[in-house]
């Protein structure tokens, strides 16, 4: 199949690396950034803009930061949106806004072209392994189509419903991430505070009914200090941003997800918007004045 493939960077490489070993060829924007090397031979061409990759490809993969990026690669100048024809399926799996998906998804549309978000959870491991949780808004039809390279990328791939229900769930997602995180992150504060062995009280929780995948890798990462993202403090704080405004709007309460949100803040604060975001523990630890590795 010929897809083009918008965004190469910590996650998109390794999802773009997946469909090329599955023997598909990648078409790759090099508006922004020139593709990276390894991704270039036989089956990864580069093309000069996202409108060339559009025009070439019959599914449109696009892995960027932010809804704003989104909007610019889709309809800015030479965008996606001017190689678009019916048939084509626009299938955006960055984490962006659910309000502004349902309105990008209509402008796609308005071309004849089929739109799918489709964010992703997992991390660069996932991401690399093939193993991402994979959440998709869209029509049940144009899912099944896509399906296939899916699952050359996930392992866990759901439709939930319509565009704006796969960037809701991830929203969601994020808000679970970041309070598990808190909660590992303010144990391993208190123990180490109290005189226990942060690293031995981990593997004794590992063993019970606080077990989680985030005590499992992101409290390893704490006891051991490796905050070398895995996903980057400030994207997580992009998401929880969505999750906020969203809660605003419909008129709810989000304590806990505003509290992640300050931590995070005080990562920034000592300079950490580029830290793995299990680096939250460092915020903890400033206000304890208390380090769990005794640096």
């Amino acid at each position: 199949m010929k897809i083009g493939f918008i965004g190469t960077g910590i996650m998109g490489k390794p999802m773009a690396q997946n469909l090329q070993k599955a023997g598909h060829t990648l078409y790759f924007s090099e508006h922004y950034n020139k593709a990276p090397a390894d991704l270039l031979g036989d089956n990864g061409i580069a093309l000069a803009n996202p409108a060339a990759v559009a025009t070439a490809a019959e599914i449109i993969i696009t892995m960027v930061p932010d809804t704003p990026q989104v909007e610019e690669v889709l309809f800015g100048e030479n965008g996606v949106a001017e190689g678009l024809s019916a048939g084509k399926i626009v299938v955006d799996m960055s984490s962006i806004s659910p309000i502004a998906t349902k309105v990008i998804a209509k402008r796609v549309n308005e071309t004849g072209a089929d739109y799918l978000d489709a964010p992703v959870s997992g991390g660069e491991v996932g991401a690399i392994n093939a193993a991402l949780t994979i959440m998709v808004g869209g029509e049940q039809s144009v899912f099944d189509k896509v399906k296939p390279l899916f699952d050359l990328m996930g392992k866990n791939i759901t439709l939930v419903g319509g565009n704006g229900d796969g960037q809701t769930t991830k929203v969601a997602n994020q808000i679970i991430v970041a309070l598990n995180i808190e909660a590992v992150a303010e144990a391993l504060v208190f123990a180490s505070k109290a005189g226990a062995d942060p690293a031995k009280v981990r593997e004794a929780l590992m063993g019970g009914f606080a077990s989680s995948k985030i005590l499992e890798v992101h409290g390893e990462r704490m006891v051991k200090g490796t905050f070398n993202p895995g996903f980057r403090i400030a994207l997580h704080q992009k998401d929880l941003n969505l999750a906020l405004t969203g809660a605003r709007e419909l008129g709810i309460s989000l304590p806990n997800t505003a509290g992640a949100q300050e931590l995070f803040n005080t990562c920034n604060a000592l300079g950490g918007a580029g830290w793995d975001h299990s680096g939250m523990v460092k915020a903890l630890e400033h206000l304890a004045n208390h380090n769990i590795r005794g640096e």
